[in-house]
């Protein structure tokens, strides 16, 4: 009996050898599907649309030239918004309010006063100007855009095309400073070995002088595609892309879209949308023990409490974004 309850359990031991390897490995295949099925790369459709006043003409191809543009103002221009600036009636705010009530309509008379008695317009004009800018026509609206060439390119290095997407309230002025840096590094006391760019800076949709969309509907999707045709309208195929603000939001959809064009993206604001029960647990659990869930004590503070800094602050600084959100003809 014993010499049988010792091959019995050596026999046990022998299967046990083999089950737990093959149930782990299992296990353990189960566990890299699911986490790679869960990061996997989401393609957006690129589809098509229009925008363009009135329905789409089914006769000819679109006016896909690239038409350069300038910027002007005139005596007229100035003298009318003088006009309107001179007229324009305060209203007395809430005291004590200071800003959370609005704009500080004792403030806004020293913006106003600015506006109209020191700003140079025309100087302005001259400064917007430094680059060249375009118009094209996509999917039925003008789109602008500044395109700057490096003006020197050392020899056997690559230019590298970027795009550069603003955000609101912004507009492509906003690149002003570091296109140079970016199309010229080597005049600006950068490595001679760094990647020289040639930008390009479009206008979002009824921002600046690119065209408002005039049909319903239109979104980051509908601005990423039309500026991946922009950039195959320039003649590239691959190229790198920046985006802040919307602008992070529209390059991220870009990137999703056509994965194999966009050689590389950098964000300076990250929208993350994901919910899911683990990510309420660990902001429970974030507000007692932050360490068990991998919050720093500055993580704490930012984010807690909760309701007080993630919704009543939310809801109440962004009555502007509602407004823009629903009732955009207001707005505009």
């Amino acid at each position: 009996e014993s010499i049988l309850s010792r091959i019995r359990s050596f026999e046990y031991s022998q299967k046990n050898a083999v089950l737990v390897p093959v149930a782990a490995l299992g296990v353990g295949g189960v566990l890299f599907c699911w986490l790679k099925s869960g990061h996997k790369m989401k393609i957006i459709d690129m589809g098509d649309g229009w925008w363009g006043s009135g329905e789409r003409s089914l006769k000819g191809k679109e006016d896909a030239t690239i038409r350069p543009f300038k910027i002007e103002t005139s005596d007229k221009e100035i003298e009318d918004l003088h006009q309107r600036l001179d007229r324009f009636r305060f209203t007395p705010h809430v005291e004590g309010a200071a800003f959370h009530y609005g704009f500080n309509s004792t403030y806004l008379r020293k913006v106003v006063a600015y506006w109209r008695n020191q700003f140079d317009w025309r100087k302005q004009v001259e400064v917007l100007n430094k680059y060249p800018h375009f118009h094209t026509t996509i999917e039925g609206i003008d789109i602008h855009f500044i395109h700057v060439k490096p003006s020197y390119v050392p020899h056997g290095r690559a230019v590298r095309p970027l795009l550069m997407v603003h955000g609101w309230p912004g507009s492509f002025y906003e690149f002003y400073k570091i296109i140079p840096l970016l199309t010229e590094p080597a005049k600006h006391g950068l490595n001679e070995g760094d990647v020289v760019f040639e930008v390009i800076c479009p206008s979002i949709p009824g921002y600046g002088f690119s065209e408002a969309p005039h049909q319903r509907g239109f979104d980051s999707i509908a601005t990423a595609r039309i500026f991946h045709k922009l950039m195959n309208r320039l003649g590239f195929k691959e190229y790198y892309i920046q985006g802040g603000d919307w602008g992070s939001r529209i390059t991220t959809n870009m990137a999703q879209m056509l994965p194999q064009s966009v050689k590389g993206l950098h964000l300076n604001l990250v929208f993350i949308a994901r919910q899911s029960l683990g990510r309420l647990i660990r902001i429970m659990l974030g507000a007692y023990v932050p360490w068990l869930v991998g919050f720093s004590r500055e993580d704490a503070r930012r984010f807690y409490p909760f309701m007080q800094k993630n919704v009543y602050d939310v809801l109440r600084e962004s009555g502007y974004l509602h407004i823009q959100a629903t009732k955009p003809d207001t707005a505009g």
